[in-house]
């Protein structure tokens, strides 16, 4: 159910533009593709803070427990650390498009406090503010990068 079935920003989702494109060798791997055409659906949905639904738009862990259960999984709604409890680790070197990659740090709380979905390249798809992709890379998710994690059927 709906955390916030009367929402302020039901229906007012903007659609940016397209600032990364995912190579199409990636797409290959079907597993892959209905992640990335399910998150995808979403970009430009603002962040809400417990959000876990289209309706109620979403925060980091609601998206990404979303997707996953939207392309072939069944979590339940988790948060980021509960995300990183059912994943097996996978260095940074062997991580994979689908892969999740969690940071610790962004905010006050015990254990991994954000996740998004691993694209490749140093690139992810994740709840900020809105939902975009990022630079794992970049100064910020940097410093705060504690690893990936690769989930099982």
């Amino acid at each position: 159910p709906d955390l916030f079935p009367g929402s302020e920003y039901v229906d007012k989702y903007t659609k940016p533009p397209a600032d990364y494109d995912v190579p199409g060798e990636y797409l290959d791997d079907e597993a892959f593709a209905a992640i990335l055409s399910e998150a995808e659906k979403y970009l430009g949905y603002p962040y809400v803070w417990g959000g876990s639904s289209p309706s109620t738009s979403f925060d980091c862990s609601g998206f990404v427990s979303w997707v996953i259960n939207h392309s072939g999984w069944d979590v339940g709604r988790l948060g980021a650390q509960g995300l990183c409890n059912i994943c097996t680790p996978v260095s940074p070197e062997q991580a994979k498009p689908g892969d999740l990659v969690f940071f610790v740090g962004t905010y006050d709380t015990p254990g991994m406090s954000h996740t998004g979905i691993y694209l490749g390249n140093g690139m992810m798809v994740s709840a900020g503010d809105p939902i975009k992709y990022a630079n794992i890379h970049s100064s910020y998710w940097e410093k705060h990068l504690a690893g990936f994690g690769r989930l099982s059927k």
